[in-house]
């Protein structure tokens, strides 16, 4: 059997284009929900499909995006379908198709060429930070209270004054507050 997918990230969104062209592809049955693809874990109607495709079913996207948010994800969700023996079909990349050989053959290569290019980038970044540590930018958040105010805030919470209060007082959250106390 061909089910099909559609997913979009927020309610404001509409799912209503993904699933025509889902019923195109001859779905037979079409999943659709409005959720981030942050984790699949947080997708009730992908996880119901999950749990009913059996050996020769076939899963049908519009775009890979809309079923897998990295190429981490993406791999073990194909990993899945592949030990349940079901196919796995991209209608935007025609090259995702897990139903043929050639489409299995492309799809572990793009799958490695991804992580290649992730490992790539993620030193290119390090590079980058480490160079602009070496020249002294700083990291972080910037402090919402500047060293005087920070130095006062300790002296009137020795003198007394509770951190709710303080906090009140500056116009920042209680954690501020403290950690202004304790010097961090």
């Amino acid at each position: 059997m061909k089910y099909g997918y559609a997913r979009v990230s927020s309610y404001a969104q509409d799912y209503q284009a993904q699933v025509e062209s889902l019923k195109c592809a001859d779905c037979q049955k079409i999943y659709s929900e409005k959720a981030s693809g942050k984790n699949t874990k947080d997708r009730p109607e992908f996880n119901r499909l999950m749990k009913i495709i059996k050996a020769g079913d076939t899963i049908v996207v519009v775009r890979l995006d809309r079923l897998a948010r990295s190429s981490r994800d993406l791999a073990n969700i194909m990993h899945e379908l592949e030990e349940r023996e079901c196919g796995f079909i991209s209608l935007r990349e025609s090259w995702c198709d897990t139903t043929n050989k050639f489409g299995r053959l492309l799809t572990t290569i793009m799958g490695g060429i991804n992580q290649f290019e992730r490992e790539l980038i993620r030193e290119r970044c390090e590079e980058g930070i480490q160079r602009a540590k070496a020249m002294g930018t700083k990291f972080g958040r910037h402090n919402v209270l500047d060293p005087s105010q920070r130095r006062k805030i300790a002296r009137l919470h020795a003198d007394g004054a509770t951190m709710r209060d303080l906090a009140k007082q500056y116009e920042v959250g209680v954690a501020t507050v403290s950690r202004a106390i304790n010097g961090s």
